[in-house]
C-alpha cells in the first residue's frame, strides 16, 4: 500500500498514524501479541477519575521514570518546557519540588504540572490549568496503584535502560516528531493506561518507534528483540517477538509511513 498521494509533511508519530489506512487487523494484529495478566487486582481501581485520561497517562508516565531513577527535572522535562513557554516557570518548579515520592503531595503537583504538557503537544491555547479542589481522592489512589503496578512489571521484565527518549537521526520529512516510553534490555515498550485493549494504531505506533529507533542516535534499539504494550490499568503485558514482523510490512511501513 503506498500513501504517498495522501501524505502531509510535518507529522508527528500519532498524526501520522491517523492518516494511515492499514490493511485489515493492522500491520500488527494485536492478536499475534502474547497477553500476559500482571495480577488479579484490578477492582482496586476506581471507576472515575476528575481529571482527563491523557492527564492521567502522563502523571502515570512521569512518575514511573522518576521512581524507577531518572532525575525528576528529566521525568517532568516536558511540563516544565510548557510552563516556561507561557511564562510559570517559577510555578512549575515550585510543584517540582514537591515530588519526592508516591505521597498526595506528590501526585497532586505531579497532575499540576503534567497540565503544561498541553502547550508543547498541543499548542499554548489548549492549556488549562488544575487546582487541587479538581483532584479526587480516588484519581490520586489510581495514579498510585498504577504507578506501583508499572514498578512491579519492572521487577519482572527488567530494569529500563532507556527511557523518555526522541528519534534523533531517526525522522524524515514526513514524520518529524514523536517520543517514545520505555527500553528493558530486549523490548521496546510503550505505556497505556487506558481502559481499553491495544489496537492497530497502537501497533503501528510501537512498530514506527523500532524503526526509526534503529535509525536514530541511540545504540540500545539494536537490542531489541520484541515490541510491547504495558497497560497498567488493565495490569496487563502485550508482547511480539519482532522475528514473527515480515519482512514486508517491515519495508512498506519504513517506505510508505515514515518516509525512508
Amino acid at each position: 500500500m503506498n500513501d504517498e498521494l495522501n501524505v502531509i509533511h510535518g507529522c508527528s508519530v500519532t498524526g501520522r498514524i491517523k492518516q494511515i489506512k492499514q490493511p485489515y487487523g493492522g500491520y500488527i494484529p494485536v492478536k499475534d501479541m502474547d497477553v500476559t495478566v500482571l495480577g488479579d487486582d484490578i477492582d482496586e481501581l476506581d471507576s472515575v477519575e476528575s481529571i482527563s485520561p491523557s492527564t492521567v497517562g502522563s502523571v502515570v508516565d512521569y512518575l514511573v521514570r522518576f521512581m524507577s531513577g531518572t532525575p525528576v527535572e528529566e521525568a517532568f522535562h516536558v511540563g516544565l518546557m510548557g510552563a516556561w513557554m507561557i511564562g510559570e516557570l517559577v510555578h512549575a518548579n515550585e510543584l517540582l519540588s514537591f515530588i519526592n515520592g508516591l505521597d498526595d503531595d506528590s501526585i497532586c503537583s505531579a497532575i499540576i504540572l503534567s497540565r503544561y504538557d498541553a502547550c508543547i503537544r498541543a499548542g499554548i491555547e489548549f492549556y488549562q490549568p488544575i487546582s487541587l479542589s479538581d483532584i479526587s481522592q480516588s484519581t490520586i489512589s489510581n495514579i498510585r496503584i498504577m504507578v506501583e503496578r508499572s514498578l512491579n512489571f519492572f521487577k519482572q521484565y527488567g530494569e529500563k535502560v532507556l527511557d523518555g527518549f526522541t528519534f534523533e537521526g531517526g525522522y524524515t520529512d514526513i514524520v518529524v516528531s514523536g517520543d517514545g516510553d520505555f527500553i528493558t534490555s530486549d523490548t521496546l515498550w510503550d505505556f497505556k493506561v487506558s481502559k481499553n485493549k491495544p489496537n492497530k494504531n497502537h501497533t503501528l505506533q510501537l512498530l514506527m518507534y523500532w524503526r526509526m529507533g534503529l535509525h536514530s542516535k541511540h545504540p540500545e534499539f539494536k537490542n531489541i528483540q520484541y515490541l510491547g504494550i504495558v497497560n497498567p490499568r488493565l495490569n496487563m503485558v502485550y508482547r511480539i517477538p519482532v522475528e514473527k514482523i515480515s519482512s514486508d510490512v517491515i519495508e512498506t511501513v519504513e517506505r510508505d509511513v515514515i518516509g525512508y
